[in-house]
């Protein structure tokens, strides 16, 4: 069964140990689920938060189960995280500034 859930892009042992664990035993298994909340059940059921990564991994994975025709570039597990935050204008002028004395 483990090697079923490796059939999804960015899953490994590892991965696959925590999905199964969490009762994913199918890629199918993985339609109609919440990422954000399979992330929050692993970190109670491991009793540690986890890496962000895995809740990256575990959108891929998602994304995988239901889109019938996947974009290569969403099978990547760093294509799932949060965009950061732009750096304000005034902060990375007064740096500029700063770098040029």
């Amino acid at each position: 069964m483990l090697k079923e859930l490796q059939r999804i892009p960015s899953i490994g042992p590892s991965l696959a140990c925590d999905l199964f664990d969490l009762g994913i035993r199918r890629v199918a298994d993985l339609n109609r689920k919440n990422p954000e909340r399979l992330y929050e059940a692993l970190n109670e059921l491991r009793g540690v938060r986890q890496d962000p990564c895995v809740l990256y991994t575990f959108r891929c994975a998602v994304y995988f189960a239901t889109e019938p025709n996947p974009e290569p570039a969403k099978l990547q597990w760093w294509s799932w995280q949060e965009p950061k935050p732009a750096k304000p204008a005034a902060t990375q002028s007064a740096r500029a500034a700063r770098t040029r004395k």
